[in-house]
């Protein structure tokens, strides 16, 4: 009788599930109320937003805001993976917050977890260098309006007569 109760046949089916196996993270990014979830996996460089192209970000003058990353870290360390983002909630800028922070978070976890250690800190130590919020989401929210006012903090106008 043989120590192990797993038949061979079932370890050479897991053994080629684990070679098959899609290398792939999923992590997200969050600015106020928008949430960008980004699937990243091995691939050729491809970058996809909500199933277009990331060169098409409306409107422009944010494009530049999506582009961060990439033109922090160099086209050659997105080379090697496809990123898909799907974004939804807020307005246009906090999806743009969010979408980057996804694209940045995505990169650092698909490295740390199927590349190395080493280039993984380098990548966290030069986004997080150049601005936190590309790797830590931040936590201020809309506060709200109570009574008395026309806003959170606001009141009406006093008035005697």
């Amino acid at each position: 009788t043989s120590s192990s109760s797993v038949p061979i046949a079932a370890v050479d089916y897991l053994s080629i599930m684990e070679a098959n196996r899609v290398k792939s993270v999923q992590v997200f990014g969050r600015k106020k109320t928008a949430t960008a979830v980004a699937y990243c996996k091995a691939g050729r460089g491809l970058i996809k937003l909500n199933g277009t192209p990331i060169e098409l970000v409306r409107p422009e003058i944010l494009r530049l805001k999506v582009f961060e990353p990439i033109l922090l870290l160099g086209q050659d360390k997105f080379a090697i993976v496809d990123i898909r983002i799907r974004v939804k909630g807020g307005g246009y800028t906090s999806q743009v917050y969010a979408i980057r922070q996804a694209i940045s978070k995505a990169l650092v976890a698909y490295y740390q977890k199927f590349v190395d250690e080493q280039s993984k800190r380098e990548i966290k130590d030069k986004l997080a260098a150049y601005d936190k919020s590309l790797l830590v989401a931040d936590p201020r929210r809309c506060e709200p309006k109570k009574y008395g006012g026309k806003g959170a903090r606001s009141r009406y106008q006093k008035s005697y007569r």
